[in-house]
């Protein structure tokens, strides 16, 4: 391996090293030191999805044993933004059939077994600089993550048959009442009063009738 010393070539490509691994991310930033790139670090999926879209590097080195998204989500995520970036996995042999699997279903150059040397990237250096394959794992994203891939439903207003809020006046208190339905609302409650007195008055001049008859009877 050659020289490693810091690239400031503003014109060399970017590699996202993914891991949360320090001696891995240091043994990996020193293999692409030495290859002219620029390094970017992130150590969680979510995290890496978020540096993709906003550093657009030509090389994400991901590994698939990561917190918050794993990497064959975190790198399913970045196919899904778009671009044309090379991936490569990278995963201890005990995860060598996920690696397989995450490699064909995210569409990955190539995937490297940890720990990575220069000889293990030399020998598939030719593969990762190679054709970007496609990425069937984008068409089962929902399905393979349907609890990390909730999406909030939109707005869309009232249920239907639900009558609308009432509009509240300025100040949220209910407005005066005009004079002229005042006068009508009271208007009832007098006629309704007036009716009871000559309904009294009625009864007592009966009452005084009836008691004056009674008194001419006796006096006979």
């Amino acid at each position: 391996m050659g020289l490693v010393t810091e690239v400031d070539d503003e014109g060399a490509p970017t590699v996202l090293i993914v891991d949360n691994n320090p001696m891995s991310s240091l043994r990996l930033s020193n293999l692409f030191k030495a290859r002219n790139f620029i390094i970017e670090h992130c150590e969680d999926g979510d995290q890496a999805v978020d540096e993709y879209i906003r550093l657009d590097p030509e090389l994400v080195v991901l590994s698939l044993d990561i917190p918050s998204l794993d990497g064959h989500l975190a790198a399913l995520e970045m196919r899904e933004h778009g671009g044309e970036q090379r991936i490569v996995f990278v995963a201890p042999a005990r995860m060598a059939d996920v690696a397989n699997d995450a490699a064909f279903s995210a569409g990955a150059v190539a995937w490297l077994q940890k720990p990575i040397s220069n000889e293990t990237l030399e020998s598939q250096w030719r593969k990762i600089l190679g054709r970007i394959p496609d990425a069937p794992g984008l068409e089962d994203l929902d399905e393979l993550y349907p609890g990390d891939r909730v999406k909030p439903e939109a707005d869309e207003g009232p249920m239907p048959g639900l009558p609308l809020p009432l509009p509240m006046p300025v100040g949220g208190l209910p407005l005066p009442l005009p004079e002229l339905v005042v006068a009508e609302v009271a208007a009832p409650v007098k006629k309704k009063s007036r009716k009871k007195w000559v309904f009294a008055l009625l009864i007592l001049a009966v009452a005084a009738a009836g008691a004056a008859y009674g008194l001419g009877y006796i006096s006979l």
